[in-house]
């Protein structure tokens, strides 16, 4: 392992969590193909090795800060080129996390990362949002729901409280101002069976990017009218 992880392993322990040099491996392998990859399909526009270091891992990892010690089950929803589920899956290895994305070439890729690290604790499933959340399988199964997918948080909402389990936790990723997002949330969220935690608001160590979670405890059954058919969520947003 040529590259240099000191940044990750050093947030990482202002943190107070450690990765193995097994982890590590896992990690140098993962920017390796995500890299190769990328040359024939749209992943990432971030490839640089500093940035995918700081953008990419670091910032699916920060949520060890704030993630809850009973959690044995974990979806990523819209997880694109696996972030944060493949960080946090490499981080977490007793942890089932099942990751979700609309796009079968992405599903496709990540098939082939989890065979070449060696990930057993990683479930792919090709389906929409809307598709994921009305069905059996997925619905109110999760301990806890993430996405850094782009998305007001009402109808990121919308997506991801009907995966969560009663009791269960769903964390936003956010970057920027998020305060009027904040404001337009609260009847979605309490539709939806959830009541919104105070915001964490941090920067990434040594830099000046500004990240946020979002964190909704789910304290009731979403009403199975949601989440609503496809592409109504994004368009008309529980506001």
């Amino acid at each position: 392992m040529n590259r240099d992880y000191s940044y990750l392993v050093n947030t990482l322990s202002s943190w107070n969590f450690e990765l193995s040099e097994r982890q590590l491996e896992q990690f140098d392998k993962y920017y390796e193909l995500l890299v190769e990859k990328n040359k024939v399909m749209n992943l990432t526009a971030i490839t640089e090795f500093d940035e995918v270091l700081v953008k990419h891992f670091a910032d699916s990892l920060s949520i060890c800060t704030v993630m809850p010690n009973n959690i044995n089950t974990v979806c990523d929803l819209g997880t694109g080129a696996g972030f944060p589920g493949i960080p946090m899956a490499i981080a977490y290895p007793n942890i089932q996390f099942t990751l979700i994305d609309s796009l079968n070439k992405r599903i496709k890729f990540l098939q082939e990362l989890i065979d070449c690290i060696g990930l057993n604790n990683v479930t792919l499933v090709h389906a929409r949002a809307e598709e994921a959340g009305r069905n059996k399988i997925y619905r109110e199964q999760f301990d806890l729901v993430v996405s850094r997918a782009v998305a007001n948080i009402a109808t990121l909402s919308e997506y991801c409280l009907p995966l969560v389990k009663n009791n269960g936790i769903f964390i936003s990723f956010k970057s920027g101002d998020i305060n009027e997002e904040i404001n337009k949330s609260g009847k979605a969220i309490s539709i939806l069976g959830g009541r919104l935690n105070k915001p964490v608001f941090f920067n990434l160590p040594e830099t000046d990017i500004s990240r946020s979670f979002l964190i909704i405890k789910k304290e009731k059954n979403t009403p199975k009218v949601y989440p609503r058919k496809a592409g109504t969520p994004s368009k008309e947003p529980l506001c």
